[in-house]
């Protein structure tokens, strides 16, 4: 079962929960996406390398 991650929406500038995200790599960095409640664009959250590891 996936951990709830909090994220953050720049454009409507809120903090939500969510359990369902997708885990993306890109430059050896992890990142957890999460569509926005409050929209139809995605929320991106930074996560450890150790993170990214073991949500993937």
């Amino acid at each position: 079962m996936k951990e709830t991650l909090s994220f953050y929406d720049v454009k409507s500038k809120s903090k939500f929960e969510s359990k369902e995200y997708h885990i993306e790599q890109k430059n050896n960095r992890y990142f957890a996406v999460s569509k926005s409640p409050n929209g139809s664009h995605n929320c991106w959250r930074v996560l450890s390398k150790e993170q990214g590891e073991r949500f993937k």
